[in-house]
């Protein structure tokens, strides 16, 4: 595979059996996920979609946590869902770290926080001995605005739950990554702190060259710190490409809709809308076609037998039969 690719998804798939394994039925939470991030061009990438979109799935997929029903992830040219022996594994957890959305999940509440700093430190053989791992994590503490000082012998619950995530990430940097996925990581922050880690973000991919997936269902954070977005719906990417022209002008009408949800603090134009969004469905999973056409004013009959293609036009990919006589050859 190219090597020029920090990461590429490709026909990505995952299947889980609801209600049984030998009479459950089938619920394909990703379905042929493709996505691509250059080597050398740091970016953040964002995955947006409502809860149970397969946003959190995919996302999962790519750390390791959850093994693919079929297709491949490719990092720095490696086929990582077909890693091999101790020494691969942890080539790749140094070199993509996580953050997850609840910090205090990540600690356990009788351990003091600093253990967790000093073991990533020297487990992965970034320091020789703790007097050296005490500067690199102090380091990286200061990167997010803390000390080592700040939390030396502290369990979690005697840091605020800014200081417990702020210590997230500054363990995920101690390995010097060159990707995070970062999965809902200011939800549970105060919005003065929110957008402190967007704008930490941000530094990590211009000053440092760090790329980031951020994983979301917040269209306005992913609009102030993002580079692209593919939005997510019923496992499908439906729509992928430039944050400003998918936020400013979508194309599918799943992301119009998702637009159309959102007030717009405008006094003049009261917002009266009911927009019904979806609801987490099996059936709609397993329904023929688009997965949309029950809630698409557009739908036409095709829409309930055939499953949409990628067309690629205006700069993006869009999922959607509306777009396929209007097919642009572009790159994404």
């Amino acid at each position: 595979m190219d090597k020029n690719k920090l990461i590429e998804v490709k026909d990505l798939n995952k299947t889980f059996i609801i209600g049984g394994r030998f009479f459950g039925s089938k619920l394909v939470a990703v379905n042929k996920a493709n996505l691509v991030m250059q080597q050398g061009k740091p970016e953040i990438f964002t995955l947006a979609g409502e809860s149970g979109s397969g946003k959190t799935t995919l996302a999962r997929m790519i750390l390791g946590i959850i093994e693919p029903t079929s297709g491949h992830i490719y990092y720095k040219g490696k086929d990582v869902t077909r890693l091999r022996g101790k020494k691969e594994r942890e080539w790749f957890k140094k070199e993509v770290q996580p953050i997850f959305q609840n910090p205090f999940e990540a600690f356990n509440p009788l351990k003091r926080v600093e253990t967790y700093l000093f073991e990533t430190a020297l487990n992965f053989g970034i320091a020789k001995n703790k007097n050296e791992a005490s500067d690199i994590v102090d380091e990286a503490l200061k990167s997010v605005g803390l000390s080592l000082s700040e939390v030396y012998q502290r369990y979690p619950h005697e840091l605020s739950g800014g200081q417990v995530q702020r210590t997230c990430i500054a363990r995920a940097l101690i390995t010097r990554p060159s990707l995070l996925i970062a999965d809902e990581p200011v939800s549970m922050v105060d919005a003065s702190l929110r957008m402190s880690i967007l704008n930490f973000f941000h530094k990590l991919k211009t000053d440092y060259g760090v790329s980031i997936i951020y994983i979301t269902h917040d269209l306005a954070t992913a609009y102030y710190v993002s580079d692209r977005i593919a939005i997510m719906y019923r496992g499908y990417i439906v729509e992928l490409g430039p944050i400003e022209k998918v936020l400013t002008n979508p194309l599918h009408p799943y992301t119009q809709l998702l637009l159309d949800s959102i007030p717009k603090p405008d006094p003049d134009r009261r917002w009266n809308k009911r927009i019904k969004l979806a609801d987490i469905e099996v059936k709609e999973y397993m329904a023929l076609g688009c997965k949309f056409a029950n809630r698409c004013k557009y739908a036409t009959e095709r829409c309930f037998k055939e499953e949409p293609y990628d067309v690629e036009i205006d700069g993006r990919k869009v999922k959607c039969f509306l777009y396929s006589d209007k097919e642009v050859s572009t790159t994404l």
